[in-house]
């Protein structure tokens, strides 16, 4: 299971499907192949269920209210999906988790390493977006961060 941060406004709010129409949707299933890993093989929720906007009516980060508004679908989804790996995608996805068990993770320290969280294996990484490929995590820092992903799912 790959848990992202929201449908953003020209993907999957647009799409209905996470991870499409939009550029992070694009780099995610290139890190997903770079795996050999298919959007058949997997499920993808959000933290967030709808799409948070500024006045602008650009994407915004989800306020704390609406991670909470959503924790229960979201730990519902774990149980009905009963995934034995979750990804999170992000720092957003990972801070939802707290809500359901509670973990002192912080996506800076806990990137890409195989963590235990509520009787699963908990791979945090960052999210596929433009905007972290230029400024926090670079894209060869992203493919081998699906790497220990391949090797939490063989586990």
């Amino acid at each position: 299971m790959f848990i992202g941060e929201a449908p953003g406004r020209k993907g999957a709010d647009r799409t209905r499907v996470p991870f499409s129409g939009d550029q992070s949707g694009a780099n995610f299933d290139r890190f997903l192949n770079s795996i050999e890993l298919s959007r058949k093989e997997i499920f993808i929720t959000s933290a967030a269920l709808c799409n948070p906007r500024s006045e602008s009516g650009a994407n915004r980060k989800p306020v704390q209210q609406e991670l909470k508004n959503c924790s229960s679908f979201l730990r519902r989804t774990i149980e009905v999906v009963n995934p034995r790996v979750i990804v999170t995608l992000g720092s957003v996805a990972l801070e939802a988790l707290k809500r359901i068990q509670y973990h002192e993770l912080n996506l800076k320290e806990s990137a890409a390493q195989i963590q235990s969280w509520n009787d699963r294996v908990l791979v945090p990484i960052y999210h596929p977006s433009p905007q972290v490929l230029a400024s926090h995590r670079r894209e060869a820092e992203q493919l081998q961060d699906y790497k220990v992903v391949k090797k939490a799912v063989h586990r």
